[in-house]
């Protein structure tokens, strides 16, 4: 796929549609950024999963396993760092939140592919400032992750909520499910991912959602049924709250 030039240019980008794959593991040995363009993908990396719609982007260090799940059609423009040029700002993968001259810049630098035959002095600016700019959003509040657990009744449990979001389940119904109790199922939860059940749950909804809006041209209403609201209303509130934007303005803000 890399020209042998490639692995001459201190950093380049790559510009694809990628179509629905089953899960599949990757590794990379530069700095890698991965901004999805249109649609959105989940991506695994050690103990949780995120997803990626086109507002965010994974910075990803050199040598870091991550597991991609790709279920619709995706546009992505990703930028890959050579490691003896570009220090990783992050220990580990971070997803940023772009602002808008950031997902400007990162479609420009699409000029500068695998096939450049050497960036210039702009280039290398140009991707140094790219990098400079990920570095601020380093603390920033993200939410769009839901852990995986580290024991099997607690996976078992994260798996039975994903697969039942547009029901009316309580954690009670879950513990009879992987045989535990309610109170013991709750304290496996903190312990292993501290955060509360109904917490987990909520976040699975939203990012389900996110992925729908993102992938699909369903109407709102039935995405709302789909993942657990059965009020429109609700709904609208809900993902609002979580990513301040309406279900309505998160198309329009990025479609």
């Amino acid at each position: 796929m890399r020209k042998q030039s490639a692995a001459l240019l201190a950093a380049y980008c790559y510009s694809s549609a990628i179509e629905p794959c089953s899960a599949k593991q990757l590794l990379f040995d530069r700095h890698y950024l991965l901004y999805c363009a249109q649609g959105s993908i989940r991506i695994q990396v050690d103990d949780r999963y995120w997803i990626l719609p086109p507002s965010r982007a994974l910075w990803i260090p050199a040598n870091t396993a991550i597991k991609v799940d790709i279920k619709q059609r995706v546009q992505c423009c990703s930028l890959l760092f050579d490691t003896d040029s570009f220090a990783s700002p992050f220990e580990q993968c971070q997803v940023l939140t772009l602002p808008i001259l950031l997902k400007d810049m990162i479609l420009h630098s699409k000029i500068w592919g695998a096939d450049t035959p050497a960036l210039d002095e702009l280039a290398q600016h140009f991707f140094a400032v790219i990098v400079q700019m990920c570095a601020q959003l380093k603390d920033q509040p993200n939410a769009l992750w839901v852990p995986r657990g580290q024991s099997q009744r607690v996976r078992q449990a994260l798996a039975y909520t994903q697969q039942h979001l547009a029901e009316v389940i309580t954690l009670t119904q879950i513990a009879r499910q992987v045989g535990s109790t309610e109170r013991s199922l709750s304290r496996l939860f903190m312990r292993e991912t501290k955060m509360r059940w109904s917490h987990i749950q909520r976040q699975m909804r939203m990012i389900q959602a996110i992925e729908l809006l993102s992938n699909s041209n369903d109407k709102v209403l039935t995405i709302s049924l789909s993942v657990g609201y059965q009020s429109l209303s609700s709904f609208n509130r809900a993902f609002k709250e979580f990513t301040s934007f309406t279900p309505k303005e998160f198309r329009t803000q990025f479609y």
